[in-house]
């Protein structure tokens, strides 16, 4: 259970790193190609053993959290079509990686402090926190989708490269 307020800590620590090499990078003019790739494939391996983690708690239908894994490796996925066809890669949409930790953050505290302040554990059937905190992040995953799509399709049509 003391999970809950751990891993969230580890994992708004590691996107702080993960913002400020990339800082560093660009301002430094050392930003390439090699370092999106080992910035990107590390962020992809996250996602899955975050959420496959969070799927494996016994605090939630795993199910969900196995969806909300593969929803969050497309949804990077998406993002990266701009950019494979000579344009720009969109980051844009509401469950970007750091929303995603935001959300999945916010959502193990509330779960900590609903199971410490709970006697027994939840009913059989019942959504826990975690899963509904792993909806919203499906949720927004499909919208982050849909927004990069319309993007690149519009830089596409315009000529944007």
């Amino acid at each position: 259970m003391w999970l809950l307020i751990i891993a969230p800590l580890f994992c708004c620590l590691r996107l702080w790193f993960n913002m400020l090499d990339g800082m560093v990078a660009v301002a430094a003019g050392k930003a390439s190609a090699r370092g999106e790739i080992v910035n990107d494939l590390p962020d992809r391996i996250s996602d899955v053993i975050i959420f496959v983690g969070v799927a494996h708690s016994d605090l939630m239908n795993p199910l969900i959290g196995y969806w909300t894994a593969i929803l969050s490796l497309f949804t990077a996925y998406v993002g990266l079509f701009g950019q494979a066809i000579g344009g720009r890669r969109e980051f844009s949409g509401m469950m970007s990686k750091p929303w995603r930790m935001v959300a999945l953050s916010l959502g193990a505290w509330a779960m900590f402090v609903w199971r410490s302040s709970q006697a027994g554990l939840r009913d059989f059937g019942e959504l826990t926190i975690l899963d509904w905190t792993c909806l919203v992040i499906i949720a927004g995953c499909l919208e982050t989708i849909i927004v990069r799509l319309k993007r690149i399709v519009t830089a596409i049509q315009d000529g944007v490269r």
